[in-house]
């Protein structure tokens, strides 16, 4: 427990002498530079350099603070304190009562990374992950941003006091994940029980990140827009169809992690029945490549309909490298092979793919029947 100078005078005319490791209690008297000076009173003064201060500290003169003494016969007469040390078990407290009893508590992030945010509370050094940020703070990044620009987009969140709720502790494999998500989340399970699948809301669209876009429903109830569920067509960013501040009119599709999943495209018609009712197996379509994977490549072939061509269909088959046999954004003619409206997917070949594919299986049904 830390002492007093009162507390360490009390009760003696002479002055007991400081050892190191004791943690007292003693004013500041001066700031210079983040580095700290303090009334000791007849121990004379105490000093705390800039890396014994502690992440996220910050202090006035007047001040009474706690110090542990780590050399008290320092240099000048001075004697050499740490406020990081004299605090480092007390975080690890202060997170485990939080973690049991699911309470919110103040932390102040002192770096980041691509993943997020590092936090050092009074010694208990933790992660608040980019997916555990609140709507308001997670990073606005559109489709074309390389993820590494996450943690250029989170810095100034760095020294910046944020509420969060400890979801993930185990000291002795010093493990802690904070979630500012949860801390500021406004939809209780009560809440979702005002929801059904199937319901239609209106809701504010309050912030925009790569994967979605989050809401705020009229009845105060927190909700996210997947972005594949904002458009029957393709999304590249979700900026491309909604934008913060739009008022929209959604369908609840999820009640989970006391949150609604919620759907713009299903609001309307699915198109797709519509689009593929003039095509059939065998006819020729122009499409244009949007993605190449390593098993083929996506192309558009109208606005809501996009097809698979496989690698098997196109080049020298299946030892193809389909970087070599696509070019992204080219645009050439393919023939339909085969069309599932149950599953919405329509498989693509080269032109002759259909006819060569029925030659194919009419040959294995030969060579059967003669065996």
């Amino acid at each position: 427990m830390a002492k007093t100078m009162d507390e360490l005078l009390s009760g003696s005319t002479s002055v007991e002498p400081l050892r190191d490791g004791q943690i007292i209690t003693a004013k500041v008297i001066d700031v210079k530079g983040k580095r700290l000076s303090l009334d000791l009173g007849p121990y004379g003064l105490g000093v705390v350099p800039r890396r014994e201060l502690g992440f996220g500290k910050t202090f006035e003169p007047g001040n009474e603070i706690e110090a542990m003494v780590m050399d008290a016969d320092g240099d000048s007469g001075q004697v050499l304190m740490s406020v990081r040390r004299a605090h480092r078990d007390k975080g690890w407290a202060v997170v485990e009562e939080a973690f049991k009893d699911g309470t919110v508590i103040e932390v102040v992030p002192v770096d980041c990374n691509k993943g997020g945010l590092l936090v050092d509370l009074d010694g208990a050094k933790g992660f608040l992950p980019v997916s555990q940020l609140s709507a308001a703070n997670y990073p606005k990044l559109s489709g074309t941003q390389d993820k590494s620009a996450i943690a250029e987009s989170i810095k100034s969140l760095i020294g910046k006091p944020m509420q969060v709720k400890v979801i993930a502790f185990e000291r002795d494999e010093n493990k802690l994940i904070f979630s500012e998500r949860e801390a500021n989340d406004k939809t209780s399970s009560t809440k979702l029980d005002d929801f059904k699948i199937g319901d239609k809301v209106k809701a504010k669209i309050t912030g925009i990140v790569e994967y979605g876009a989050f809401v705020e429903t009229v009845d105060g109830a927190e909700g996210m827009i997947h972005i594949s569920e904002l458009s029957w067509k393709r999304v590249a960013s979700p900026e491309d169809v909604v934008k913060v501040g739009d008022e929209v009119e959604l369908k609840v599709i999820s009640l989970e992690n006391n949150r609604l999943g919620l759907s713009l495209k299903q609001m309307s018609k699915d198109p797709w029945e519509d689009e593929v009712s003039g095509f059939k197996p065998g006819d020729k379509v122009k499409a244009k490549v949007t993605r190449i994977t390593p098993f083929g490549a996506f192309v558009q072939v109208t606005p809501s309909v996009e097809a698979l061509v496989h690698i098997s269909e196109v080049g020298d088959g299946e030892g193809s490298e389909p970087e070599q046999v696509f070019k992204l954004d080219s645009e050439q003619e393919f023939e339909i092979i085969e069309i599932n409206n149950e599953t919405r997917r329509m498989f693509l070949g080269l032109p002759g793919a259909l006819a060569a594919k029925k030659e194919g299986s009419a040959s294995k049904s030969k060579e059967k029947s003669e065996n």
